[in-house]
């Protein structure tokens, strides 16, 4: 792997929102074939930072290339076509509440392919086998879901255009931790089934070896540590260690409001 381009290359990432400074400095490669997951304390910039890669939000600073491409220079169909390679598991799924199950899952289908609606409601009953959810779930809409089925009809709207890079934004979030491992195991499948590159954001420590084969922690703005997810827990990093086993005392300090 030695020289080999990253998939996503991230250097001197920077965004401000007034005099709050999130990202002060993110230097990151990801390899193809990498499920990274990225930690880090509520408010550390964690979601502004996989924005950023979306082109959610314009960083202040900073180069974002996917397969040595700088999507700074890039606009109309050439960044869609970049943005086309994404799928996304938004936290606490973010389905449409005006839309059929099926029309959630096929929505990205439906805007960008131009297929018909009869074909897209077939694609997305065989995404949605593929989370363990039956055809009948099809017509119905997210109100009538439990939270662990809303999860899933949100992992098979970001896998149901075949992407090869995945984002999942804190993918337990909401759910009881049986609920939590049998959505890391579908994440992994589906990973795993498409051959994607996946870069996912959480609080879950469970979830984050579940999930991931590398790790990254974020704090004051830029990465302080990097390695496989299963050191996640011994890294002899005292920033990680703090943070990966909840201890109050550290080099980490809560600001309290008294």
């Amino acid at each position: 792997m030695s020289g080999a381009v990253p998939l996503i290359r991230l250097r001197g990432l920077r965004k401000a929102f007034g005099s709050k400074q999130v990202l002060d400095g993110i230097d990151l490669d990801i390899a193809t074939g990498t499920s990274l997951v990225i930690i880090g304390g509520s408010g550390s910039g964690k979601s502004v930072l996989i924005k950023c890669i979306l082109g959610l939000i314009v960083p202040d600073e900073g180069v974002i290339e996917i397969d040595g491409i700088n999507l700074a220079g890039l606009s109309g169909q050439a960044r869609e076509k970049i943005r086309a390679r994404f799928g996304m598991l938004f936290q606490n799924a973010a389905l449409f509440d005006s839309l059929a199950v099926w029309e959630n899952v096929a929505f990205g289908l439906l805007a960008r392919h131009q297929i018909t609606r009869k074909e897209a409601r077939a694609a997305a009953v065989d995404v949605l086998a593929q989370v363990g959810l039956g055809p009948e779930i099809a017509a119905l809409y997210p109100a009538e879901l439990s939270g662990g089925m809303q999860k899933r009809v949100g992992l098979a709207r970001a896998i149901a255009a075949r992407p090869d890079i995945l984002f999942f934004d804190e993918p337990t979030t909401g759910l009881d931790p049986i609920m939590g491992a049998v959505i890391d195991g579908l994440i992994v499948d589906c990973v795993k089934r498409l051959g994607s590159t996946a870069v996912a954001i959480t609080h879950d420590m469970a979830s984050a070896r579940r999930i991931g084969d590398r790790a990254a922690m974020i704090y004051g703005g830029r990465i302080v540590w990097q390695g496989p997810a299963g050191d996640l827990m011994a890294s002899g990093n005292p920033l990680v260690d703090q943070f990966t086993h909840g201890r109050r005392e550290g080099p980490i300090q809560m600001e309290l409001r008294r």
